[in-house]
C-alpha cells in the first residue's frame, strides 16, 4: 500500500507540471521525491494532515506559509534552498496558485489523506486591519502591527544602531572584521553626505525607525533633526537614546503621521529610509509633493526604497497578512516619475539589491543563532513568520523579484540651480574607514 508521501506525490507533480525538486516526508514516516544518495536535496515534511487541509482551504502562497508557521509543515534542512527549489518548480511565467481544474483532481487524492475538513484557524497574529486604506488611522495600525511587535525582538535581530533597512557592504562580510554593524554605519553615512549635511542643518527623517539614521545625523553631523514615526515603540525608545546620549538640543521626536507637519517647516533636507513602501499608490503624489514643499531652495531629499520589477511580484499574500499590511512597491522608473512629477530633480540613483541579500542573511543568521531567546521574547509561531519572511526576502532580492535603491533629489533654485556637486566620488571616499 502506499504511503501518504507517495499518494502526495501524483496531485503534485499536476500542480507543478513536473518532478517535484525535494524529498517529501510525510506524518506516517513514508518518503517520496527523487533520489537523493548525496543528502543534498531539500526534504520537506508533512507534520500532519492539517498541512493539507490548510493548502486546501488556501492553495498557493498564504496556504504553505500558514502550514509552515503552525508547525504544520516543516523543512529538513535549509529553509532558503527549500523555497528555491519549490520556487523553480512552481507554474511560469508566474507562481500562482492551482487553477480549479488541478484542485479537483488533486481531491481523490486529499479523501484518501483524511485531509477535508473545516478551515483550520489561522496561526499567529494575522494583520486585520479596518477602514478605508490609508487613512490616520488604519496607517497607525499598520505601522503598529509590524513595528510594535518588541522593542527587545528588534533589539536582537538588527544591529546596534538598531537599523531596519538595507546596509552597505563597502567590503565582503567578515573581512577584517567587517560585518552588518559597520555595513549599516556605512550606510548611514552615505546618506548624510549624499544629502549634504553639516553642522545646524535641519534634517527631516520621515518614518525615522529606532532611530539611526536621526542619532547618526545629530551626533557625527551636528544637524538639527526633526523625527518622525507612527509607532509608539519606536519613538520611546528613540527619545530614550536621544536623552542617553545628550543630542536632546539637537533632536525633535514626534509620534504623528508624515501628512500632519506644519504647512510652514521648511528644511534643508529630507529622508525617508524604506518608509515609502507604507504610502499607498493613490497617496505617493501628494507624498512627494510634501518632500517638495518641506525643502529649501537647493534642499537635497534621500528616498531609499523597495521596488518590485516591471513584471515580476513583490510582496505578497504572506507579507501583507503577517508582515507589512497596506505594503505598496513599485518599479523604480516610476518613483522617480513621481518625485519629478513634484517638482524635484532626481540627480542620482543607486541599486543596492545585492546588499539587500548580505543584510537580510545576517538578521537571519542572527535568528537562528538567537532562536531559542527570540522565542522566548514573541513565541515560536511569530518566530517562525520571521524565519519564513526573512529566507523569502533574501531570494526574493537574489532573483531579482525585488530591489531596493537609494534615489537623491534636489528641490531646484529659483534659477534652476542645483548647487550640486559636479561629481560624487566625495560620497565614498573612505567610506569604510570611517566605520572601523
Amino acid at each position: 500500500m502506499k504511503g501518504a508521501a507517495q499518494r502526495m506525490t501524483e496531485p503534485l507533480e499536476e500542480i507543478t507540471g513536473g518532478p517535484v525538486p525535494f524529498r517529501l516526508r510525510a506524518w506516517d514516516g513514508s518518503e517520496s521525491g527523487p533520489a537523493d544518495p548525496s543528502g543534498t536535496l531539500p526534504v520537506v515534511v508533512v507534520r500532519h494532515r492539517r498541512a493539507l487541509r490548510r493548502l486546501l482551504w488556501s492553495p498557493g502562497e498564504l496556504g504553505l506559509a500558514q502550514a509552515y508557521i503552525s508547525g504544520d509543515l516543516d523543512v529538513d534542512g535549509d529553509l532558503g534552498q527549500a523555497l528555491r527549489a519549490l520556487w523553480s518548480a512552481a507554474p511560469r511565467d508566474l507562481p500562482g496558485p492551482p487553477g480549479p481544474r488541478q484542485l479537483l483532481r488533486a481531491v481523490p487524492a486529499a479523501v484518501s489523506l483524511g485531509a477535508l475538513g473545516p478551515r483550520p484557524p489561522a496561526p499567529g497574529r494575522p494583520a486585520r486591519l479596518s477602514g478605508a486604506t490609508h487613512t490616520t488611522a488604519r496607517d497607525r495600525a499598520a505601522i503598529s502591527h509590524h513595528y510594535d511587535l518588541s522593542n527587545d525582538f528588534y533589539r536582537l535581530l538588527l544591529d546596534p544602531a538598531m537599523a531596519y533597512s538595507c546596509a552597505y557592504f563597502t567590503r565582503p562580510p567578515g573581512t577584517g572584521g567587517y560585518g552588518l554593524a559597520q555595513a549599516q554605519f556605512d550606510k548611514l553615512e552615505l546618506v548624510c553626505r549624499k544629502v549634504g549635511l553639516r553642522p545646524g542643518a535641519r534634517l527631516l527623517d520621515i518614518g525615522c525607525g529606532w532611530g539611526s539614521l536621526t542619532l547618526h545625523a545629530a551626533r557625527h553631523h551636528g544637524a538639527r533633526v526633526t523625527a518622525v514615526t507612527l509607532a509608539r515603540e519606536q519613538r520611546d525608545h528613540v527619545e530614550a537614546r536621544v536623552k542617553e546620549e545628550g543630542l536632546d538640543h539637537l533632536v525633535e521626536v514626534r509620534l504623528s503621521h508624515y501628512r500632519d507637519l506644519e504647512p510652514g517647516e521648511v528644511y534643508d533636507a529630507v529622508t525617508t529610509i524604506e518608509m515609502g513602501e507604507h504610502v499607498g499608490d493613490a497617496e505617493y503624489p501628494a507624498f512627494t509633493r510634501l518632500i517638495h514643499d518641506r525643502l529649501r531652495p537647493g534642499g537635497r531629499a534621500l528616498v531609499q526604497q523597495m521596488s518590485r520589477g516591471a513584471h515580476a511580484p513583490g510582496g505578497g499574500a504572506f507579507i501583507e497578512t503577517y508582515i507589512a499590511p497596506d505594503m505598496h512597491m513599485r518599479p523604480l522608473g516610476e518613483t522617480t516619475g513621481l518625485l519629478e512629477g513634484a517638482g524635484l530633480e532626481v540627480r542620482h540613483t543607486e541599486s543596492l539589491r545585492e546588499h539587500y541579500v548580505r543584510t537580510v542573511d545576517a538578521w537571519a543568521d542572527t535568528l537562528e543563532d538567537c532562536w531559542d531567546e527570540a522565542v522566548a521574547l514573541v513565541g515560536e509561531v511569530t518566530a517562525r513568520v520571521w524565519r519564513l519572511y526573512l529566507a523569502g526576502g533574501s531570494l526574493a532580492f537574489d532573483q531579482r523579484r525585488m530591489g531596493v535603491d537609494q534615489i537623491l533629489a534636489v528641490r531646484p533654485g529659483r534659477d534652476g540651480s542645483s548647487g550640486m556637486p559636479a561629481t560624487p566620488a566625495a560620497w565614498y571616499d573612505g567610506l569604510g574607514e570611517a566605520a572601523r
